[in-house]
């Protein structure tokens, strides 16, 4: 039998397939270097931008400081009188990118470190401290809250909230009314608790301080933040201000004083200026609360600044028993407690101790691992408390 022969190769054909294999490597060749050549294009810009960007940020680092001043004086040909930080006065111009209409007596400049010309208008300066003195938060104590000074609250009332909330009444009536409220009382009443409800219920900005922040050691520095003060009630009107302790700063001034009983008047007479000056007062009321009114000067006191001395008494008998109420209406009691019964035996307790002995009502309830509270519990918190603040009064007489 005869060999099978091999089929005739075709080289044209095998020509044709090797080229459009060629061809299609190729193809992908070239849009694999399309896809790279955009994606180094799009780095290109990339690292451009950010070349740009590190450069600006290098000239705005080598960009020499400015001099903080203020303006003394407007010239009428444009020229601008300012007080640099290094004391003297100087007559500059301004550059053309500051927007004039901002420019006024008394504002903030930045100056050029060579020539001193006006580069730009810098806001206004306010004290940390007087910017986190304004309350965000309002507590959450409402009259309801205080027990046995009805009147008390009421005069607040009428001189603080009403006039903020019902102004067009005393303009009918055709009376001002009153600047300022001073509470006095002894320590534990209920003078700051007062304020805080004062906080609650009005929708205008409180700003409370205590007096001895504004007692600063370098000269000018308490009268600035008393300026800045009422500068930023002024701005956030209507606004209460409450400065507890007030006695720190408006104590009697003496002839015979140190320097930093000097400093601490200067800061007392600006406050008296801000209180009744030339500048009213507008819709900003002050509140101030001490347990020393026997050691306040006597141009603090007078009308026209505190309108208003409100007295903060201890409780009577059924304000202490009315106290008790309040402050153990959240307690799980057992029994049914006599409050008149515990009022009578703790004559002389402020509210704060009234409040201590509840405290401990629940201690002792705690201490037994009793998840309610019995009248043997107020019972005994009533010795303790007391106890101890007939010990705290013998420590003072002992020491004094």
């Amino acid at each position: 039998m005869a060999d099978t022969e091999p089929a005739p190769q075709n080289p044209d054909f095998d020509r044709v397939n090797f080229l459009e294999l060629r061809n299609s490597q190729l193809a992908e060749a070239i849009k694999r270097v399309e896809s790279e050549r955009h994606y180094m294009e799009a780095e290109i810009l990339r690292l451009q931008r950010e070349v740009k960007r590190l450069k600006t940020e290098l000239d705005r680092l080598r960009y020499p400081p400015l001099i903080v001043g203020s303006v003394r004086d407007i010239l009428t040909d444009g020229r601008v009188v300012v007080k640099s930080s290094t004391g003297p006065d100087f007559v500059v111009n301004s550059a053309e990118n500051v927007e004039h209409d901002k420019l006024s007596v008394g504002c903030r400049v930045a100056l050029n470190k060579q020539t001193l010309a006006v580069m730009g208008v810098l806001p206004a300066s306010v004290d940390p401290l007087v910017t986190a003195s304004e309350i965000v938060e309002k507590p959450n104590v409402a009259y309801s809250d205080i027990g046995g000074l009805s009147d008390q609250i009421r005069d607040i009332r009428e001189a603080v909230e009403y006039p903020l909330l019902r102004t067009e009444l005393y303009k009918k009536v055709g009376v001002e009314p009153p600047k300022g409220v001073l509470l006095i009382g002894p320590p534990g009443t209920g003078k700051t608790m007062i304020a805080k409800a004062v906080a609650h219920h009005t929708h205008a900005t409180f700003i409370r301080l205590v007096g001895s922040e504004l007692v600063q050691k370098y000269i000018g520095e308490g009268a600035r933040l008393v300026r800045e003060l009422f500068q930023l009630a002024r701005e956030k009107a209507p606004t209460v201000i409450f400065i507890d302790e007030i006695d720190s700063i408006g104590a009697k001034r003496l002839e015979v004083a140190t320097s930093g009983d000097r400093e601490v008047q200067r800061t007392l007479m600006q406050l008296l200026a801000e209180m009744d000056g030339f500048e009213p007062l507008a819709n900003t009321k002050i509140i101030a609360a001490t347990n020393r009114p026997d050691i306040l000067d006597e141009a603090l006191l007078r009308p026209g600044r505190f309108d208003r001395i409100i007295e903060i008494p201890v409780p009577s008998y059924q304000g202490r028993a009315e106290i008790f109420r309040i402050h153990s209406a959240g307690m799980a009691i057992k029994d049914s407690i006599d409050f008149d019964a515990l009022a009578n035996h703790t004559d002389g307790a402020t509210g704060a101790d009234i409040k201590s002995i509840c405290t401990e009502a629940g201690m002792f309830a705690i201490r037994e691992e009793r998840d309610y509270v019995t009248a043997a519990d107020f019972d005994r918190a009533v010795e303790k408390v007391v106890g101890e603040e007939e010990l705290r009064k013998e420590s003072v007489t002992m020491f004094a």
